[in-house]
């Protein structure tokens, strides 16, 4: 007998007829996004609907671990239902008598809330419905888990501004103070604007025009400070200063350039000079930007060790650009280190010039 498209197969198997299949996927995926949020997020109730049609029954609930209850159709045994989940966050397994069942939901081996079905349906179906519902959950807390360390990163990041750094710009700022006052000005407002940049809070993302304004700040506090030692050649076409991207991504990678690139090749009493180029263009539907020096440069190897987060305590700025860009945009982007002995290092950075959910903070 044909199955009807709005009923689970009898045989056991939770599988739709192959014309619903499309249909199933797109539940699935709805579900994903509806219970980004848990238990308790604002798409609750449409996880719930889909939920309902999917397995055609009277009723399906949703518990956290307070026991409030939300319902998607007219449950009948509403008493009935508030004690089989009491009962299955006490003992955080199946309760209900047919045709209502209460499943516990286990998020990475922790009970997370009770699924409440209520119909003539099957078990195997029920435990598939339970099983798409918890594999929603724990995406939804491993996305807040990876944000959350995104955060972090960002605050390693603005801690990491160098004390050695700080400490001789301002010595410069404060040598020019009565030899040339306007200079000395000039310089603290720009020391100002780089601290206010670099400590902004609630930032999650910026501009690539924003973004270069603050590397050329902070390029010209260094150059303060080497002097004529210090060239800096900048160009950033301005069709991709309006594009978003992640706060604090270039600065880094600036900062790294100088201090590893450059100021390491730099022999007391010489006249060393080093460059440093930053440019940024689009390609396509894709942004590049590229920090090079033609400083000291350092063994393929080496550089391979800091991206993976494993190189010399100062040198953790890169690795965190790296995993953040990633984490945003996935694995094919983030950044790519071209680099040999006395050969100088580029960084190039490739993101997507539109990229959904990326817009300035």
């Amino acid at each position: 007998m044909p199955v009807p498209t709005n009923r689970l197969p009898q045989s056991g198997a939770w599988l739709p007829r192959r014309s619903d299949s499309e249909s199933v996927l797109r539940t699935a995926r709805r579900l994903a996004v509806n219970l980004r949020a848990g238990t308790t997020g604002p798409g609750v109730p449409s996880a719930l609907r889909d939920l309902r049609k999917l397995l055609a029954v009277d009723a399906v609930g949703l518990s956290d671990l307070s026991g409030a209850l939300q319902w998607s159709g007219g449950i009948k045994a509403a008493a009935d239902a508030v004690t089989a989940v009491a009962d299955v966050l006490h003992t955080e397994t199946r309760s209900g008598r047919p045709p209502l069942v209460a499943m516990p939901l286990l998020v990475h081996d922790e009970l997370a809330g009770v699924l409440v079905v209520e119909g003539e349906v099957r078990m195997s179906a029920v435990r598939e419905a339970t099983a798409w519902v918890e594999d929603a959950l724990e995406h939804g807390k491993l996305e807040d888990s990876a944000e959350l360390a995104a955060q972090a990163e960002l605050r390693a990041l603005r801690a990491e501004i160098s004390p050695h750094f700080m400490y001789n710009a301002l010595t410069v700022i404060g040598s020019l103070a009565r030899s040339d006052p306007e200079r000395s000005h000039e310089l603290m407002l720009d020391f100002a604007e780089f601290i206010r940049y670099g400590l902004a809070r609630h930032r999650d993302y910026t501009t690539v025009s924003d973004e270069f304004h603050a590397i050329e700040t902070y390029l010209a506090l260094q150059r303060a400070v080497l002097g004529e030692r210090l060239r800096v050649q900048i160009r950033v076409a301005p069709e991709v200063l309006a594009v978003a991207i992640p706060y604090l991504v270039l600065q880094p990678l600036v900062e790294n350039a100088v201090r590893h690139g450059l100021e390491p090749g730099f022999t007391p009493d010489s006249d060393d000079v080093g460059t440093v180029q930053v440019l940024g263009e689009a390609e396509g539907g894709d942004l590049i930007i590229s920090v090079e020096d033609d400083g000291v440069g350092m063994d393929p190897a080496e550089a391979e060790a800091i991206l993976a987060g494993q190189g010399p305590a100062d040198s953790v700025g890169l690795a965190n650009v790296d995993r953040r860009l990633r984490s945003v945009y996935g694995a094919w982007y983030g950044l790519v280190v071209e680099t040999a002995e006395g050969a100088g290092t580029r960084v190039v950075v490739r993101v997507p010039r539109f990229h959904p959910g990326v817009v300035p903070s």
